[in-house]
């Protein structure tokens, strides 16, 4: 390791400019062809049944077999190339998935091939636990891995790529949100009263939202911070209730989830006499499949038998501001500052803290 990329007293690597920018997500099938493959990728190690496969496969096949995050995911790309252009920082912005091509070991490689060796990592996942941060840890530390078997020079000339810190609570994130939920109330009919507003995210076991965050707070990171969240979009278009529910939860019948299930909601709130609904996908920054599966056909479904007026706001991650906040954060670390120690960020797959978000289950879901 050379002088520049020691090691300081936090296990964060001394301040150098980064010279590239990774955009790291999930992945999603591109064709029919791909979905049972892709899904493969992500329950390996798992053994979940062939039979439960086939039945998330039906989601992807009902739009083509093709999942809407990797188009999106390259628009927004797309747009922070043009941003960080526009600010004078030029930096080439490469992508790789976890489960599905460009896979981000081939991503990486690349980026080592074409000479680049401090590297900024943003992740599409806003929050912590296990999913939502340590596992993208997990797989820059396997792209490190895969990268020394098939360039054994990085050995004498490493690489450094900085995850960049959870950003759930950035004021832009907020913002975008707010305007979201503007459009979206904006689509129902006149009423007497305001339409309930529900947050909606991913749900994951009981046992790893008491898992999320630093063992000595407590746990519960993930599920607080989605709170919180969806409380300050709230108060910025002068909401002062909302709901809180969860979606896309997968798993065996016994083992608890955060709950209620939006679905299981939309049907307590109509007994309460409520007619109007703006369903609020929070936890995502753009349509995963969960989100136009679930909440455009199973809750819209739902919403439609109960007569309730139903409206789903935009993810995020469609508003220029979101992409304006990613350039925000990595001209904030491009010269190797910004603060190595904020909640998520670290350096070659080393977490943020000895004990925080640890993998007590698998819980992320067979889909996108």
């Amino acid at each position: 390791m050379d002088a520049s990329a020691q090691s300081s007293p936090t296990g964060a690597l001394a301040p150098t400019r980064f010279d590239a920018v990774l955009f790291l997500s999930f992945g999603g099938p591109d064709g029919p062809d791909d979905v049972i493959p892709f899904l493969e990728n992500v329950t390996r190690g798992r053994g979940i049944p062939r039979e439960r496969l086939e039945a998330v496969a039906e989601h992807y096949l009902h739009f083509g077999g093709v999942s809407p995050i990797n188009r999106l995911n390259t628009e927004m790309i797309g747009a922070l190339r043009s941003a960080l252009t526009g600010r004078g920082v030029e930096l080439p912005v490469y992508f790789g998935n976890r489960n599905w091509h460009p896979l981000v070991e081939d991503t990486l490689a690349r980026m080592y091939r074409e000479g680049h060796r401090r590297i900024i990592v943003f992740p599409t996942s806003a929050w912590a636990g296990y999913s939502g941060c340590r596992q993208y840890h997990e797989d820059i530390a396997r792209a490190i891995d895969a990268l020394a078997a098939s360039e054994p020079a990085s050995a004498q000339d490493p690489v450094v790529l900085r995850k960049l810190p959870q950003y759930w609570d950035e004021p832009a994130v907020v913002a975008a949100g707010a305007d979201a939920v503007r459009r979206a109330r904006a689509q129902l009919p006149p009423g007497d009263v305001e339409p309930r507003l529900v947050f909606t995210a991913h749900s994951v076991p009981v046992s790893a939202d008491r898992a999320a965050g630093p063992a000595a707070e407590g746990g519960g990171r993930y599920s607080a911070q989605v709170y919180a969240a969806s409380s300050a979009v709230a108060d910025a278009v002068g909401c002062r209730d909302f709901d809180q529910v969860w979606q896309s939860r997968s798993g065996p019948p016994q083992v608890p989830w955060l709950e209620p299930d939006v679905c299981d909601h939309l049907e307590t709130i109509a007994e309460q006499g409520v007619r109007q609904v703006v369903v609020v996908p929070v936890g995502f920054i753009s349509d995963h499949l969960e989100v136009i599966w679930d909440l455009d056909n199973e809750a819209a479904e739902v919403a439609g038998r109960l007569g309730l007026d139903y409206v789903r706001a935009d993810t995020v991650g469609t508003d220029r501001r979101f992409v304006e906040m990613i350039a925000d954060l990595v001209e904030r670390y491009v010269d190797g500052h910004g603060d190595p120690t904020a909640m998520g960020c670290g350096d070659n797959g080393r977490i943020c803290r000895p004990d925080c978000c640890v993998p007590v289950a698998r819980p992320r879901p067979v889909s996108d």
